[in-house]
Order: structure tokens, then sequence, then C-alpha cells
């Protein structure tokens, strides 16, 4: 008989049941509903419009059933699964609650043109989820404490990362390399200290480098110029805003294995600095070395680089307030003296909010991960590509 029946049977009843629900005649209404389910037995809008006239009647379980309904009919069913997280909420059910809402918002993600109903009862969700999250971390927090006390930097810093993506504070970035990459080193936003054991010696010589660059932008000719310099023709993008201009401008010690050597005999006591770090030698690729000028009001836009071969690494010489940096999902402020390395192939990105000039001295090392071996085979490997006379950009 379901088989047969016509459509409009099933839509005269749920004509029927709505009239009902809205004099208040719940029970008429659910039975209307549940009439015109046996005749079209896919409709998951039936199903909800059942646990409507369930949930006005205070039947908490005969609505769960009825959304439960709706959805095997449809796993994608927004209204249905929206209205489960309501139950789940009001009914005490705070774990399936935390599922529900956290589905619902994902789906709501794809979402546009909501009503301003589903738009209140989605901020309603995002609250709930937003401090059932506040519970968890408190708890894991507390919980965790007494492990945190005995970790090294490297275990805290990860351990840190596994709970604010396990908790969905965070997401987890991959490499992204435009040239060389080197497979299975860790994907590390910000390198450990403890990889760079000179990092002190250049840090303690920060003051003598800092009066040097000053010097040298007190007259810098033609040794600052615009660090993005993209070629003519190239459509716009996201560079176009610091093509050319000195808003980032760079004056480089080092540039792709080749020494300034106007620049290094102005900073005689920053090259003798970069001269005895173990920076990475690859000829007309590596060594890069440059002091890097943020203009007041300057944003760096998200960006990756172009090999996770080497650790990139930032001695902050001037920072005023207002100034940050992210790499991945972690953000720092420079700060003067202190020196950083990161792995330039996850997405990062710089902002210099201030008044004033910003200025870092940048450079680069090999990557900590690679040992001596590898460093060994990736300079051979450029060594012999070259021989053939074919020059590789990558």
């Amino acid at each position: 008989m379901n088989e047969t029946a016509p459509p409009a049977e099933a839509a005269r009843l749920n004509s029927e049941g709505m009239l009902a629900l809205r004099a208040g005649s719940y029970a008429e209404a659910e039975r209307l509903f549940v009439a015109a389910t046996t005749h079209d037995t896919m409709s998951s809008a039936l199903w909800r419009n059942v646990a409507t006239a369930r949930r006005a009647q205070g039947d908490d379980q005969g609505e769960m059933q009825a959304l439960d309904a709706a959805i095997s009919i449809d796993r994608r069913d927004f209204m249905g699964w929206l209205r489960k997280a309501e139950l789940h909420e009001r009914t005490g059910e705070k774990a399936e609650a935390l599922v529900a809402w956290s589905g619902v918002l994902q789906m709501a993600a794809h979402a546009s043109d909501l009503s301003p109903d589903i738009a209140a009862a989605l901020h309603r969700g995002q609250a709930f989820v937003s401090q059932a999250t506040l519970q968890i971390a408190d708890a894991v927090s507390t919980e965790l404490a007494p492990l945190s006390a005995a970790m090294d930097e490297t275990e805290l810093r990860r351990s840190k990362a596994f709970v604010d993506v396990a908790l969905g504070r965070r997401r987890t970035y991959v490499n992204t390399c435009d040239g060389l990459y080197y497979p299975f080193l860790p994907a590390d936003e910000f390198f450990d200290r403890h990889h760079f054991p000179w990092m002190p010696a250049i840090e303690a010589a920060t003051d003598e480098i800092r009066r040097e660059l000053e010097a040298l932008l007190a007259d810098p000719g033609d040794a600052l110029r615009p660090y993005v310099r993209m070629d003519s023709g190239v459509p716009e993008n996201k560079w176009s805003a610091l093509d050319q201009s000195l808003a980032w401008g760079a004056c480089f010690l080092w540039e792709y294995g080749q020494p300034n050597k106007a620049v290094l005999d102005r900073c005689p006591r920053t090259a003798a600095a970069l001269a005895s770090l173990p920076t990475t030698t690859l000829p007309d690729r590596a060594p890069s070395a440059f002091f890097s000028i943020l203009k007041p009001h300057t944003r760096i836009p998200p960006h990756t680089g172009v090999t996770n071969t080497r650790a990139i690494v930032h001695l902050p010489l001037i920072v005023p307030e207002k100034c940050g940096f992210r790499v991945g999902g972690e953000s720092r402020e420079w700060k003067v003296g202190t020196a950083f390395a990161f792995d330039d192939t996850i997405e990062h990105e710089a902002w210099n909010d201030s008044d004033q000039n910003r200025a870092v001295l940048i450079f680069d090392v090999w990557n900590p991960h690679l040992t001596v071996a590898e460093q060994n085979v990736i300079a051979r490997y450029y060594a012999a590509a070259d021989a053939t006379g074919f020059k590789i950009t990558h």
C-alpha cells in the first residue's frame, strides 16, 4: 500500500498536521505527521515534523526517535542534526551534544543565507562548544601540569601543540616547497634552541650589529633595495603591494652564496659574526644573509619558502611594539637580542603595526635535522647537476 499510495496523500496529511501544530493540537499534529510518513517513506522533512510535534509535548525520547529516523534517510540533514544537538543539550547529554554541535557547525561553515532563527541557534551551539572546549582544556591542563614541569623545550612545545590540535584550537601545517624538498624531515615550525649551540654568541653581538646597521641606514646608497622585485608582466598577486617598494627593504650581506663586499666592508662585526656560524654553503645558492627593514604599518603576507633543507634565523635588532611573526599555528613577538630559527617552507607572515621601522638580521643555516652526511649529499647533488652544464633552479 505504501508503494502505490499517491504522494499527494502525504502532502495532504502534512498540511493538516501543520494546521494542527499552529493551533496547539500537538497530539493530533503528531498523528497526522506519522500518517504522512507511511505515504512517503523517504521524506526526512516529515520525520522532522514528527519530532517538532513530540518536542511540543515534552516527549524527549519520541523526539529523538523521530530525528534519528530523519537522519537515517539523509545523513546530511542539517536541520535534523541541529535539532538533535539542541535535544542532547537540553537533556543534559553533554558528550552527545558536543559531537552533534561540532558536526552542525562544520556543516554550517559551508552554508549561506541562513535565517535569523538558524543563525541564533548556531550562535548558541558555538557558545556550547566553546565552553565545553574550555572545560576540557582546564581539566587537561591540570592533569598534565606535573608532566609539563619535567619536560624539555621540545617536549613542552610539541605536547602543547598536540593538545591544541586535539581540541581544535589550531591546525597542523605541512611543508610547501617551491624548490628542493628533502623527504622525511620533521615539519617543525620553530626549531628548538638546543639545535643551535652558537646562538648565544651571535646574540651577544646584537648591540654591535645594530650600530653597524644604523650607520648603514644613515647613508645606505644603493645597499638598501626592495625585497620584493617581481619580473615585468607578472600578474597581480599577493606581493603586488610590496613590489619595488621599500616598505619591505633589504640590505644584503650575502645573496645566493655571493658576498656583497660593499656592505660587508661597512659591517665588519656583522661579517665576523656570520663567518663564525655553520651556514649553508652551496655555490650560487647559499648562504643568504640580510638586514630586513619593515616600515610602519606594513604586513608581509602569508607565504612559504623554497627548500626545507635550511633553517631561517632571525636576530631582532630594532623592534617597536605592535610587531609580530607567525609560523604555522604559532605566533611570536620579536625580542631584541633573542634569536630564533624556523622552517620557512611552513606558511609564515610578519607585521609591523607600529609607527617605527622594525629591523631584523636574517640568515640561513642547514636544517638541524640533516646529518653531516646528508648535507654532503645535497651539496654534491648540486655540484654534479651543475657540472652537466644544465643549471637547475631547485
